[in-house]
């Protein structure tokens, strides 16, 4: 008779174990060598964190600027937290800086053109639950259009919308198989702070209120030493984002 499949017993003595220290000890030496290489080091924040804006700007910036984003801790620890362990002199002053969720940027590229090239840079982006609306959206009697736009034109939603539209809070019924409104609808009004539902709609309708963006606060740069900026807080949902311990995605 075949042994069950089920009596087997399945070793997990090979598994690889992860070990929190050894990884933020790596981070840590990681950190510092990034910091020989390059002739900058940036504290930055950012507006509306994204997983694929950040990926974006590393993508932008491989082979010319570093990207660390995780525990603020952790990033401290790298740059030396007092004189006596600063890595180099004027990090500390830095590190005493890491507040909330904020990141470091290493680069060698000039520090005007650095800033510059920032300030340009954003990306639209959906809203997502608790963000403030940007503009007035009423949507008209009649069927519904995606893209939004007013005047309205667009493409209608399929039938098997409908349903999902009526969830999400918008008086609709099929008129010749195309999701209508009864009466012109009020979104949002500028200002007021979206829900999940409202912002679904805008994602449906292909309407981004947010904006993917990085702020450049205080900096350390090599011959000249810590440089104070404006460093900005941002929400704790940036710190979601990342997991944990993972500073740096780079691949190089």
């Amino acid at each position: 008779m075949p042994k069950s499949k089920r009596s087997k017993v399945t070793t997990l003595s090979k598994t690889p174990v992860r070990s929190t220290k050894a990884s933020k000890v790596a981070l840590v030496n990681e950190v510092q060598q990034q910091i020989d290489s390059y002739d900058h080091v940036w504290l930055f924040s950012v507006g509306d964190m994204r997983n694929e804006g950040l990926k974006e700007l590393r993508s932008q910036w491989r082979g010319t600027g570093r990207f660390f984003l995780g525990r603020g801790k952790v990033m401290a620890k790298s740059l030396g937290e007092t004189e006596e362990t600063e890595y180099q002199e004027g990090l500390a002053k830095l590190a005493r800086r890491i507040k909330g969720p904020v990141g470091l940027f290493m680069t060698s590229h000039p520090v005007g053109e650095t800033v510059e090239w920032f300030e340009s840079y954003s990306k639209k982006e959906y809203a997502r639950m608790g963000a403030s609306a940007t503009q007035d959206i009423t949507l008209p009697e009649g069927p519904l259009l995606t893209p939004y736009a007013d005047p309205p034109m667009g493409d209608p939603f399929p039938h098997s919308m409908e349903p999902q539209l009526r969830q999400l809070g918008l008086n609709t019924t099929l008129v010749r198989g195309v999701p209508s409104l009864n009466n012109p609808h009020v979104l949002c009004r500028k200002g007021e702070k979206l829900t999940s539902e409202k912002c679904r709609i805008l994602k449906l309708l292909g309407v981004q209120m947010s904006e993917f963006r990085i702020h450049l606060g205080s900096r350390w740069s090599k011959g000249e030493g810590f440089v104070a900026g404006e460093d900005k807080a941002t929400d704790g949902d940036a710190a979601d984002e990342v997991e944990d311990g993972a500073m740096d995605e780079d691949e190089d």
